[in-house]
């Protein structure tokens, strides 16, 4: 009983990570009829669709403040709140500027629930099944991408208004999210930080009645070695959990998955392939990914979070390695690219995929940490957008071969980084990683 209560509480917060995924991928189906609409020129049209990402990446720099200062399940229903009107007022709107507006909105949503929702459910978390739990934030990410690829599919003939049905079924979702928020209780570790300690102590004992008070006192006395709850992230005995974010969420988007994600067609089309094979193999990249990931969040407790990095290290080496060779080689015979990017695709949504929103929400201490994970996810959404902005253009000039060799180099940066720097996380307290982190 104690156990489904958890599991309740992280899948409705997980929620948050389904209109991530629906929110982001959504726009796929709309982009056109809006660029005939509203007769947008190529610059307002590429500004339209990066519009949410801009959007994310400041949600993702200041999730952080509203997680300390008001909480994190009061974020979480302002999140809430973000998408559903996002999705209702961009369905709606009359115009493109009203457009733009409500699209970035949901953007805010995005980058903010990337902070807060990984964070709540690492600090509700007992420690044996934590990887599984924070890894549902990820697995719906990918559920709610392939959710929206199959909404626009199903509703693509539903007439000329077809892209506002695309945009506005969202709300549905949100709605959803908004009304199961109230049943979720506030993460007790906040609720000790603000010294409400019977709160936080009911709290735990539904999580871990045996253990409410060694829990308690295991928190009290981490937050009395971090100082008082303002502490700057920047102070010199938090640099290793810093350094360990940036490199984790730079790692994970120079390995190119999102140059994957929204270029595949355009890949495969560079192989050789025609239109609408590219576009069949670009709806199995959901499919694999979506696959592997549920793979992953399962056995991320059993096998823990290093060596799930260091099969995908090796796995993406192997992939990239091959990929760029077929181009500098020219040999794209039959359906050797699309085969070598699923497997790529595997290999990623099993380690990378399954381990960010993990391994980020764990390595900062409860007076920091939902400032730590500000900084990995506004990291994430920075990279995640200078890679998607250059790749078109470096593949243009300098090929795929180079262009994936690169990829390729970086991934045996990030193998070298596991090995010698990467701390493993299962199976342990979040106040027993930070005694093991942090310089005091």
């Amino acid at each position: 009983m104690v156990q489904r209560k958890v599991l309740f509480w992280s899948i409705v917060t997980a929620l948050g990570g389904f209109l991530f995924g629906f929110d982001t991928a959504v726009i796929s189906g709309a982009e056109k009829a809006i660029q005939q609409l509203w007769q947008l020129s190529a610059f307002e049209h590429g500004f339209t669709i990066s519009i949410a990402l801009i959007g994310t990446v400041i949600g993702a720099m200041f999730g952080g403040i509203p997680s300390d200062r008001i909480g994190r399940r009061q974020t979480l229903r302002w999140i809430a709140v973000l998408y559903l009107v996002s999705a209702v007022g961009a369905a709606l709107a009359p115009a493109w500027i009203p457009f733009m507006v409500f699209r970035f909105l949901g953007g805010l949503g995005v980058g903010a629930s990337s902070v807060t929702a990984p964070l709540y459910i690492s600090e509700i978390s007992p420690a044996e099944s934590r990887g599984k739990l924070v890894g549902l934030f990820q697995f719906n990410i990918v559920f709610g991408i392939l959710v929206a690829y199959l909404s626009n599919y199903l509703l693509a003939n539903a007439g000329d208004h077809s892209w506002r049905l695309m945009l506005g079924v969202q709300a549905v979702p949100a709605v959803a999210f908004l009304l199961f928020l109230l049943r979720v209780p506030e993460s007790p570790r906040w609720l000790l930080l603000h010294g409400r300690l019977e709160e936080g102590r009911e709290v735990l004992r539904i999580i871990s009645p045996t253990t409410v008070d060694a829990d308690v006192a295991a928190i009290l006395t981490s937050q009395a070695r971090a100082g008082q709850e303002s502490e700057s992230l920047w102070a010199p005995q938090y640099r290793t959990p810093v350094l360990l974010a940036v490199a984790f969420a730079f790692f994970n988007q120079v390995s190119g998955i999102n140059a994957i994600i929204y270029y595949a067609p355009r890949i495969f089309e560079m192989t050789g392939l025609g239109q609408g094979a590219a576009l069949l193999s670009s709806a199995g990249i959901g499919l694999v990914n979506f696959a592997f990931t549920l793979l992953g969040v399962n056995v991320i407790d059993r096998f823990g979070r290093r060596t799930l990095m260091f099969v995908g290290s090796v796995g993406l080496i192997l992939t990239l390695g091959l990929v760029a060779r077929a181009f500098y080689s020219e040999q794209f015979t039959g359906y050797t690219v699309p085969v070598l990017l699923f497997v790529y695709i595997a290999f990623f949504a099993f380690s990378q995929g399954a381990v960010i929103w993990v391994f980020i929400s764990e390595i900062f201490p409860n007076a920091v940490r939902a400032k730590g994970q500000a900084l990995g996810s506004s990291t994430h959404w920075v990279m995640a957008t200078v890679i998607a902005f250059t790749f078109p253009y470096f593949a243009e000039q300098l090929g795929g071969g180079h262009t994936f060799a690169f990829f390729c180099v970086m991934m045996v940066l990030q193998l070298l980084f596991v090995w010698r720097y990467m701390p493993e996380t299962k199976n342990t307290s979040l106040e027993q990683v930070d005694k093991a982190l942090i310089m005091h």
